[in-house]
């Protein structure tokens, strides 16, 4: 596995653990407010190598809970579930960060018990999927996957990067509608780190997070609001 960035301890990416996160380079899709666009669009150089990695985790014994896999999109890897295999053999839990467009892969890694917690990316409502993965038609993809997820027992989140123009509260009545009953839901505020895949996109008032939450709790009551 070639690991393009590695954060040594983060207590935000796995909810209620301490963790680290690891970085995989490639992403299939061209969501303008990506704010990781040198592991998107770019080839990173190898930060560490996987024998490296796992020096480093067997040295954070006690001290950590878990690893995150974030991109990128992790699930391009052909090698990902012999990695999180390895990751979960070391002692350690396993979170995966996907924007949900391989669901072959996904359930592979739930019917394994590859993976503990799943955190997928719903990027907008059904009918506005397209214009914002840059033009890309996943949402087939992206339906599959979020219903291998609210039928299974592995503990997942859905979560939004809201922005402006893609998201009002039209878009999240809809997306609400169509992933009514799921488990928990977040809505991210976004914030530009300055190396966009992307233009033209901004970030939303308080207000107009709290008017987005609304949309949506009547179909998913456990909806909150992160970054604000």
């Amino acid at each position: 596995m070639q690991i393009n960035g590695l954060q040594k301890m983060t207590l935000l990416d796995y909810p209620g653990k301490v963790a680290c996160t690891v970085f995989l380079a490639g992403c299939n899709l061209r969501c303008p407010f990506c704010h990781n666009a040198p592991l998107v669009l770019e080839n990173p150089p190898e930060a560490m190598t996987e024998a490296e990695f796992f020096a480093f985790l067997s040295k954070r014994r006690g001290r950590l809970d878990g690893v995150c896999i974030t991109g990128g999109e992790p699930t391009l890897r052909r090698e990902l579930p012999e990695f999180l295999r390895k990751i979960r053999d070391a002692g350690y839990l396993t979170k995966l960060d996907t924007n949900g467009t391989n669901p072959r892969m996904l359930r592979r890694l739930l019917e394994e018990n590859l993976v503990d917690y799943v955190a997928m990316d719903i990027k907008n409502s059904p009918s506005r999927y397209g214009p914002i993965c840059g033009g890309i038609d996943v949402l087939e993809a992206v339906k599959e996957s979020a219903a291998a997820l609210m039928e299974g027992g592995t503990d997942y989140e859905f979560r939004t990067t809201c922005v402006s123009p893609f998201h009002n509260p039209g878009a999240m009545e809809e997306l609400g509608r169509w992933l009514a009953g799921a488990k928990q839901y977040y809505l991210q505020s976004f914030v530009d780190s300055g190396a966009l895949v992307g233009t033209g996109v901004s970030g939303l008032t308080k207000e107009e997070m709290e008017d987005l939450r609304q949309a949506v709790l009547p179909y998913i009551p456990n909806t909150h609001i992160r970054g604000i």
